[in-house]
């Protein structure tokens, strides 16, 4: 296939539709990390495991998506984002699917039991985590859009709102995080110590996911001021 043919069938149109493409797959890898948490509460180890084979699939769907765009990436782009960029933004949003493949397999491969005074706590940072993955994903979208107005107007207006929306929200989470680090501390002399390392590993990655997607959104940001 000529290199010309094989940037159209990747790239299409738009010079971002891998990197949303990525995005869109990153997202449903983090979207599956509240149902995974609800199967380790309910004490469902076959659905854990379901889902946990869920997010290794979709993480190495992305992985696929990644690495055939930095094959076929161009060194340099007719278009107002340098080379770099794009790769800084891939490598965060892959980061994130990496989070949810990690959390899933420690998960599966170490027996955990929830505390009972963290049930409710870990459920509302899960799923304020997995919001701030959305919201990325809602800003990646918008790429085609901002490029067709030159980073300027309406559109960047609205996509800055949209980064600041997704600020608050991981403010929220390292707030949930906080309240959660607590809890698990709170009850740290019932548990091994094993288990408080665990439980606080688990903890940090839940909020990375939040990060991550604050990352990527805060990297566009640095594009349109550009």
């Amino acid at each position: 296939m000529k290199t010309g043919n094989r940037l159209t069938s990747m790239f299409g149109r738009s010079p971002f539709k891998p990197l949303q493409d990525h995005m869109g797959i990153v997202n449903e890898c983090a979207a599956e990390v509240p149902a995974l948490f609800e199967a380790l509460i309910g004490g469902d180890r076959a659905e854990l495991e379901r889902i946990k084979t869920t997010i290794f699939e979709k993480e190495q769907r992305a992985d696929d998506v990644k690495n055939q765009m930095r094959m076929n990436l161009p060194q340099s782009l007719f278009m107002p984002v340098a080379r770099r960029d794009l790769l800084e933004i891939l490598h965060v949003q892959d980061s994130i699917a990496d989070t949810a493949q990690d959390i899933a397999g420690l998960l599966v491969e170490r027996d955990m039991v929830v505390p009972e005074n963290m049930t409710e706590d870990l459920r509302a940072l899960v799923q304020r985590c997995v919001d701030s993955c959305t919201k990325a994903n809602e800003i990646i979208g918008g790429l085609d859009e901002l490029v067709a107005t030159g980073f300027r107007g309406r559109d960047a207006e609205l996509v800055e709102q949209m980064i600041n929306d997704l600020n608050l929200i991981e403010d929220e989470t390292d707030q949930l995080g906080m309240a959660l680090t607590r809890a698990l501390f709170a009850q740290e002399d019932s548990l091994s110590p094993i288990s408080v390392m665990m439980w606080y590993q688990i903890i940090q990655w839940i909020g990375d996911l939040a990060d991550y997607s604050e990352k990527v959104g805060n990297l566009l940001r640095l594009l349109i001021a550009r």
